[in-house]
């Protein structure tokens, strides 16, 4: 039986300069007060991405949790659910490299190619997530860890000339564009979607980076080599340490996202060492991203992802 919380006082505590922050005194075993909800939700605007530790949280707590947030998801537009919950999402490191595997590449490719690459998560529907609230259910003793950048502030650390030039742009997205096997195949039945280059946060009117290794195709009318030399900058100027912070995960940590300022990158180490790491996702429906001109994104293939 959960309880309503009159607590209402709790440490955000930042943990890198530019993104992240440990939440301490929140029970996410609880029905929080409109005041928590409130003020979590200021405290992920601002630092992008919140950590909390030790929440022995059931299925059902971690789906209501993040419901005070948005309408929460299916578990994934393409990939299946975890058992009778249709909205968890099971990350099974074993299951990637096996994924890996099938799909013709490896787990030790370089990131910006790599199914382990840094990314938005769903960027291949027309809506993708607003955020995301993971779970650490099967954590290995060393490794396994996830990093997460801030696209808002690789943006501003853009020069004046390249973020006019990018503000314009727009970029086809698909599922499943980071291998060679995935690329010879049904193209017509994978899901696709147009975004700005550039996406204008809904609730904080900043301007963040919205193109990412593992699910941006090219960039809308440029040649080949222009759309990856300047995909490439981007992805580079995303990766940089400065706007970065790193979770080592332990059992029944909970990390949350905005996955409309953010990309991630995990688990680090998955292609070296056979890790046995579990973690279960919960999402939030998106938007549909705009662009600083107004331009709305667009769907390709399939439709938005409720």
């Amino acid at each position: 039986m959960t309880s309503t919380t009159l607590r209402t006082t709790f440490d955000i505590r930042p943990v890198a300069g530019n993104i992240g922050a440990d939440v301490v005194g929140v029970d996410l075993r609880d029905e929080l007060a409109p005041e928590v909800v409130a003020e979590l939700g200021r405290a992920l605007a601002e630092r992008k991405v919140l950590f909390f530790r030790e929440q022995d949280i059931t299925h059902e707590q971690q789906i209501a949790f993040a419901a005070n947030y948005g309408p929460v998801t299916a578990a994934h537009p393409v990939l299946g659910s975890h058992g009778k919950f249709d909205e968890i999402f099971r990350l099974d490191a074993s299951a990637i490299r096996e994924m890996a595997g099938n799909v013709g590449i490896s787990p030790l490719v370089p990131p910006r190619d790599g199914a382990n690459g840094w990314h938005t998560d769903i960027t291949f529907v027309v809506n993708p997530a607003k955020l995301s609230v993971l779970k650490g259910v099967v954590i290995p003793e060393y490794g396994g860890d996830t990093l997460w950048t801030n696209l808002v502030a690789a943006y501003e650390g853009l020069s004046a000339p390249v973020r006019a030039l990018v503000d314009g742009l727009r970029a086809v997205h698909k599922w499943n564009t980071y291998s060679d096997a995935a690329r010879a195949g049904d193209t017509e039945a994978r899901p696709a979607a147009i975004h700005p280059v550039v996406r204008v946060h809904p609730e904080t009117g900043e301007r963040a980076i919205f193109v990412n290794p593992l699910f941006t195709s090219h960039i809308l009318g440029l040649s080949g080599r222009e759309s990856n030399e300047l995909l490439g900058l981007l992805y580079d100027q995303i990766q940089r340490p400065e706007y970065t912070v790193r979770f080592h995960w332990a059992l029944d940590s909970i990390a949350m996202w905005d996955n409309r300022a953010t990309a991630h990158f995990g688990p680090l180490d998955a292609g070296f060492v056979e890790l046995e790491r579990i973690v279960e996702r919960v999402t939030v429906a998106g938007d549909v991203p705009v662009g600083p001109d107004g331009f709305t994104s667009e769907v390709l293939v399939g439709s938005a992802f409720a």
